[in-house]
């Protein structure tokens, strides 16, 4: 087999024309699930993977998988892949970093020469940002069983249209209750991803191997007071639900600033006021909270610390509360077969790699219920994401493609 050689001119190309399919202006990209610029970018990835020699088919929730057949089509698949849809205003690498560098690791490993003992499938999945639905990593929860097709079913967008409508309206008519996979559908799935903080570019080290990915849990709290008139009501009188919602903000940062994990954090990143007048109370305050861990007796200690604040400050306040949980989610480990064959191509290359873990999720958080996993990040110039000036070198970029390539080419040699 000859070298392994990635086109960095052509997949940056590629991110150019990807980057355009937008509905912001540049640098920004925005790219919405199943809007008519999203449903473009998606024919264009579809028709990138049939010219690269997929096999290219899509399930009932608009996943899309490339799959090249190996010399034992009948073996589980060494996975790879990704997302490209968008938040509003974001960048042009969060995901697509690691559907284009699918592909062209197909490529590359073609021009090679090199022939998969078991197939090899490059995933693209269907809304890991909670844009729309309001909940992230939709295409591959569905895929793991984590979301039901009753679930699904139940979704509804900002508009209040259903899931349903919205999937069947781009043209995904099929079965939900077939987009499930069984545990060991593929043999290993790797994902290719932008760091997104700043550890790598501290370390000076072009590669990251992801050992754990930390597990989210999402609540919602509705704080229920009085309004009236700022004017008129006495502050004796009041039960003001911002004012609340204010203490439960700060105890929320208590949680997470007070616990003994390195890798916990607690953060309010919503706040919605009603009626959101500057001379009227608060009557109805809506929070909503990410907490997170890689050691998920960390993350439910500090869920339970939250709920417990919330209870006392409504106690106090004399005020309602209303609590649900959005999602509460299993934190992932890397596989000791697959984070091998990662070191393994990363000292091939004669690329430095540290090992890290990621505080961000993924789409691989939900494929470890599937199969092993792991990652490989690429630096995130100044750790900036999702923001219009996100930036990865291509020659970083190209470096992860490299190892990405190699390490298929190990997973789909066994």
């Amino acid at each position: 087999m000859s070298g392994i050689l990635i086109d960095s001119t052509r997949l940056q190309t590629e991110m150019d024309t990807l980057a355009a399919f937008s509905d912001a202006p540049a640098p920004a990209v925005t790219r919405v699930l199943f809007t008519p610029v999203e449903l473009s970018a998606r024919a264009y990835i579809k028709q990138l993977m049939a010219d690269a020699g997929l096999t290219v088919r899509e399930d009932a929730v608009g996943n899309v998988f490339g799959r090249w057949d190996g010399d034992d089509p009948a073996l589980s698949a060494a996975a790879t892949g990704s997302h490209i849809d968008a938040i509003p205003y974001s960048g042009r690498y969060d995901g697509t970093v690691g559907v284009l560098g699918a592909i062209e690791a197909v490529r590359a490993l073609r021009r090679a020469g090199f022939r998969p003992h078991r197939p090899i499938e490059v995933v693209m999945f269907t809304a890991e940002e909670p844009t729309r639905f309001g909940i992230g990593c939709l295409g591959s929860r569905t895929l793991a069983g984590r979301l039901s097709p009753d679930a699904l079913t139940a979704l509804k967008d900002t508009h209040g249209i259903p899931f349903d409508e919205v999937r069947q309206s781009a043209g995904y008519t099929g079965d939900l209750t077939a987009a499930q996979l069984a545990p060991g559908h593929y043999y290993s799935f790797v994902e290719l991803h932008i760091e997104q903080g700043s550890r790598l570019e501290a370390a000076g080290a072009p590669i990251g191997i992801v050992t754990a990915i930390a597990a989210p849990a999402t609540l919602r709290v509705v704080l229920h007071g009085s309004g009236g008139h700022a004017g008129t009501v006495l502050m004796p009188e009041r039960r003001d639900a911002l004012a609340a919602a204010a203490e439960l903000i700060l105890a929320v940062e208590r949680a997470g600033r007070g616990s003994d994990s390195p890798d916990a954090v607690a953060t309010v990143g919503l706040c919605h006021v009603y009626p959101g007048a500057v001379n009227s109370i608060a009557s109805r305050v809506t929070l909503e909270i990410d907490i997170r861990d890689i050691d998920l007796a960390s993350r439910d200690r500090m869920v339970a610390q939250i709920e417990a604040a919330a209870a006392d400050i409504a106690a106090a306040r004399h005020i309602d509360i209303e609590r649900t949980v959005l999602n509460a989610d299993r934190p992932c480990y890397g596989d000791a077969q697959v984070l091998a064959a990662i070191r393994d191509a990363a000292a091939e290359t004669g690329s430095t790699a540290i090992e890290l873990v990621s505080r961000a999720y993924h789409d691989t958080l939900f494929m470890a219920e599937i199969c092993p996993v792991s990652m490989i990040f690429v630096p995130s110039q100044h750790g900036y994401s999702h923001r219009p000036d996100e930036y990865t070198s291509p020659e970083d970029i190209a470096r992860g493609v490299d190892v990405l390539a190699r390490t298929l080419m190990r997973l789909a040699s066994s």
